[in-house]
């Protein structure tokens, strides 16, 4: 066998370094493309903050990852192709024409193994360091390329286009919204995130799209008092009410005319020396602030913060009041209920010894599934009794019973029109 492989002529030699080195480089475009396409952005933006030069040059590369991978593969293909023909050639010569066949088992066994399994397992293990090392060297190629992958790309969406597989303006991946949503569940999912912190979370990327009609307390609910009562009663539900801000309305329910703190009023009792009679009230409300019910929750808690104020009456486009919403409403979106000692521990939901739970057809949506965890829609409906309305597409009776979405529900009580007592079986 020494004998066999001294009498090579130089040129066979020649040919197997190549072929090593082809393979190299074909595993350097296997692994760099892994690692690029699998490096997370924010941890290299992050590196880049830091002032790291090779995160600087990832950056810009997966910034255009069309680009980068068809750089990486024209020239993953381009060596693989010259080793197989170097590879067929030199054992052809070899062994004549049986050698190509031997050529393609060698190659492929080569090319598995050591230019796309190898690199790439090597490769998404450490994706981020893997590819601020590769980065340089990728760099001066997809420049190189550039032109043939810029004629490469413009075939390719013209034929795409061709049979309806894109369109000209479509949206290619997911928003920043929904990867930091996708990447929050797959972490809670892995045990990385709890539940309190993924629901956190969600509360923050969903302020941009709920209206202060889906988080306000609707007018059913509301407390509000009638400014012409005794001066005695109106101080006696006020001090009994377990809310520190209160509505006051004058003829008619929907003249709201002010707001009462209760603080305010305890500042004026103790000046009065206790004597109800001598408080002056109109001096210590305050101007009703009214919102639209389509502002955003999001605008609305900036206005809160920008106005130093924690509470607000909200109007439809009729300027008839629908409800109120405080700062705490929308706190609460983001940390989940926030209980004191005059709340209960989920208000308007009980849990029954056989699992069901007995549910206030005013309970919102949202505040159901943050609370046990469940997948309830919210697009179309905000409370619970209207999610029943919207899939039942009629007003039940009771002791009607759906079952949608992997839940039974049942409706327990009516009041007119308006469902008020739900059962929900899981």
């Amino acid at each position: 066998m020494a004998e066999f492989f001294a009498s090579m002529p130089p040129s066979f030699w020649i040919s197997v370094a190549a072929i090593l080195v082809l393979l190299a480089l074909s595993g350097f475009f296997s692994g760099s493309e892994t690692a690029l396409t699998a490096a997370s952005r924010a941890r290299i933006h992050n590196w880049v903050k830091a002032g790291n030069n090779r995160a600087k040059i990832v950056e810009k590369l997966i910034a255009d990852k069309e680009r980068l991978i068809g750089a990486l593969l024209l020239g993953n293909n381009l060596v693989n192709i010259l080793a197989s023909s170097l590879a067929t050639s030199v054992l052809i010569a070899l062994f004549g024409d049986t050698g190509v066949i031997y050529a393609t088992i060698a190659m492929t066994a080569m090319v598995v193994i050591f230019s796309e399994v190898l690199p790439k397992t090597w490769a998404i293990s450490k994706p981020d360091e893997f590819a601020l090392g590769t980065a340089p060297f990728v760099r001066p190629i997809v420049a190189l390329f550039a032109p043939i992958t810029f004629a490469i790309q413009k075939l390719v969406n013209a034929l795409l286009r061709l049979i309806g597989a894109r369109r000209e303006g479509d949206e290619s991946g997911m928003t920043g919204h929904e990867e930091l949503r996708g990447t929050v569940d797959l972490l809670h999912k892995e045990g990385e995130v709890v539940k309190n912190d993924r629901d956190m979370l969600g509360g923050i990327l969903d302020l941009s799209a709920l209206e202060v009609s889906d988080v306000m307390v609707h007018r059913t609910k509301m407390l509000a008092l009638d400014a012409e009562l005794p001066k005695e009663q109106l101080v006696q539900e006020i001090l009994e009410s377990p809310y520190t801000r209160i509505p006051l309305w004058k003829d008619d329910q929907e003249n709201i005319v002010g707001v009462v703190h209760a603080k305010d009023l305890l500042r004026a009792l103790f000046k009065a020396g206790g004597n109800v009679e001598q408080l002056d009230i109109e001096a210590i409300v305050s101007k009703p602030w009214f919102v639209p019910d389509t502002t955003p929750v999001q605008a609305q808690l900036n206005a809160f913060l920008r106005e130093n104020a924690h509470f607000a009456l909200v109007v439809d486009e009729y300027g008839e009041v629908e409800g109120l919403i405080t700062l705490e409403d929308i706190l609460e979106e983001i940390v989940g209920e926030i209980a004191d000692e005059h709340d209960e521990v989920m208000e308007g939901a009980k849990k029954q010894p056989d699992g069901s739970y007995i549910v206030d057809g005013s309970l919102p949506i949202r505040d159901l599934n943050r609370a046990l965890d469940w997948q309830l829609p919210d697009e179309n409906a905000t409370t619970i009794a209207g999610l029943v309305l919207d899939e039942a597409k009629m007003i039940p009776n009771v002791n009607q019973t759906f079952t949608f979405h992997g839940k039974r529900f049942r409706v327990l009580k009516k009041e007119r029109n308006r469902i008020t007592e739900l059962k929900i079986i899981p």
